[in-house]
């Protein structure tokens, strides 16, 4: 009974969203019908306590602000000075100019905290100098759409606090646990390039800049106001003087302040950004209630505990459990972005978690990296979308440039999986 009911949400989930239903209200309308049809309680009760406590937490706070925060950047002209001082410093290392997309996007997921908007941002910048100096299209595109991903994995991250808030674990830790693996993500990819690079040799244009050190440090200036907005966003969590929501409304001021020292803060950037951030929390925001609501319905069914005993009683060691999950969230991105597979199966999933004795701080991690290969799957990708945008080229050339790089990502998940303390040693030096 139980496998025809969770049978017949999904396949509701999916008709909904194939006739073209808001994501939010697709999942609104199939937790009520659930709680409808299958439990005694009064769904419209349950949906008015059920909305209002998942979107009044304090700790979503912290998400529009990020948002919004990222959205400043990519309105005006902060993040143009990231390839001016990179490229002088890259010029000696095999791929040269293509490590541009990997450590800029790098850089710029420490403010911004979108996939997308990483992508967008460092595309728009390094692509048009990349053509015009002659750099393959296939490696370029390929390494913007996977270095853009870790707009979710190097915080701060929109999809952490979403994690978070679903699973209750502290948002802050989580944004500390990100970052060696971010660095590692980014390590395995400018790899790769480099591997590339030196098999494919007459592929990568002959150095154009020769310039000295003191050329390149005072080329290296541009990047000064990017990194101190980092520094001050993430160093006030580190040192545990602000949480996640205070480092955010710091980022947002230290935007601000940065865009009008620089001339680039208009009326019009000024209300474009607010008005691009409101649009995506809102969004957010309607998907974070919808699974909320789901979450009751599903806890009132039974589903969740009848799942975790029916997982567990295949007695799975945590590795092969692990390896299920991947390849589970691996075919659910195919057709659900990021946010949407962590909402709508954490509740689910949270008590097999916990009877296989897994670390949810680790597992948060562990599941930002499988929504970033999401990212850069068909036909639900939204960096693939991203690219297109920008390029006019098919989604499925731009994910066959990216595949590479999506194996990366499945490396970088058994690293974390056999040498855990990549996530979990730094957030357990720090006082939060």
């Amino acid at each position: 009974m139980d496998v025809l009911i969770a049978l017949l949400l999904v396949i509701l989930v999916f008709a909904f969203l194939g006739a073209g239903v808001w994501i939010g209200v697709a999942i609104l309308g199939v937790a009520w019908l659930a709680m409808e049809l299958f439990t005694d309680r009064l769904a419209g009760d349950s949906l008015a306590l059920t909305v209002w406590g998942s979107l009044s937490s304090w700790t979503l706070t912290a998400l529009p602000l990020f948002i919004w925060m990222g959205e400043i950047l990519l309105k005006t002209r902060l993040s143009e000075g990231l390839f001016r001082g990179l490229a002088p410093w890259l010029q000696r290392l095999p791929g040269r100019l293509l490590h541009t997309n990997i450590i800029g996007c790098t850089i710029f997921a420490a403010v911004s905290g979108s996939s997308a908007a990483t992508c967008a941002t460092i595309g728009k910048i390094t692509l048009p100098e990349l053509e015009k100096r002659g750099y393959p299209d296939r490696i370029a595109l390929g390494s913007l759409a996977g270095a853009g991903t870790l707009g979710l994995l190097i915080p701060p991250s929109i999809i952490m606090i979403v994690y978070g808030v679903a699973a209750d674990v502290s948002i802050g830790k989580l944004f500390i646990a990100g970052v060696f693996p971010g660095l590692l993500l980014a390590g395995l990819f400018m790899g790769y390039t480099v591997i590339w690079s030196l098999r494919n040799p007459e592929a990568i244009p002959a150095a154009d800049l020769h310039l000295t050190l003191l050329q390149k440090l005072r080329e290296g200036r541009h990047l000064l106001p990017v990194v101190g907005l980092i520094c001050a966003v993430l160093g006030s969590i580190y040192a545990g003087v602000a949480t996640a929501t205070e480092a955010a409304s710091l980022g947002v001021v230290g935007a601000l302040i940065l865009a009008a020292a620089q001339r680039a803060l208009t009326w019009k950037s000024f209300r474009d950004s607010l008005m691009s951030a409101t649009r995506l929390y809102c969004m957010i925001a309607l998907i974070l209630a919808g699974s909320s609501f789901l979450s009751l319905s599903m806890g009132f069914i039974g589903l969740p505990r009848h799942l975790a005993e029916a997982i567990s009683a295949l007695g799975l060691s945590p590795f092969w459990l692990i390896m299920l999950l991947m390849v589970f969230f691996i075919i659910l991105g195919c057709f659900l972005d990021g946010i949407s597979m962590v909402v709508l199966t954490m509740a689910v999933l949270l008590p097999t978690l916990q009877a296989a004795g897994i670390d949810l701080l680790w597992f948060g991690v562990f599941i930002v990296i499988v929504v970033e290969m999401a990212q850069i799957t068909p036909p639900v990708g939204f960096n693939l979308f991203v690219l297109q945008g920008m390029t006019g080229k098919q989604i499925n050339t731009i994910a066959i440039a990216a595949f590479p790089y999506f194996l990366m990502m499945v490396i970088a998940v058994f690293l974390i999986f056999f040498f855990p303390q990549i996530v979990v040693w730094l957030p357990g030096q720090m006082r939060m």
